[in-house]
């Protein structure tokens, strides 16, 4: 969809090269949410560690930055700016940003 619309950006691999703890708190605080707001209830990593997204939001975050599948995503950053991609049209708002 970004190509589509001539938008340039580098995916990262989140499996790969998940994001480190560091770099999750710097996602949150863009984008202004908790990590209880971005836990994926569903995930079968979540179900094996019997996360409720009541957790203090370091645990959180370890977890995350452990097991990146927790995550919700796409999360596109861009000039200080990120969104979450759900729905994924959601990006598109970053094609203004910079």
């Amino acid at each position: 969809m970004l190509d589509d619309h001539g938008i340039e950006y580098r995916y990262r691999e989140y499996r790969e090269k998940p994001l480190d703890e560091a770099e999750l708190r710097q996602v949150f605080d863009l984008l202004g949410l908790e990590p209880a707001e971005l836990l994926r209830k569903r995930d079968k990593a979540n179900a094996e560690l019997g996360l409720t997204g009541n957790e203090p939001a370091d645990e959180l975050i370890r977890h995350m930055a452990e097991q990146p599948t927790l995550l919700q995503r796409p999360i596109g950053i861009r000039a200080g700016r990120a969104v979450v991609g759900r729905p994924i049209e959601n990006l598109l708002e970053l094609a203004d940003a910079g």
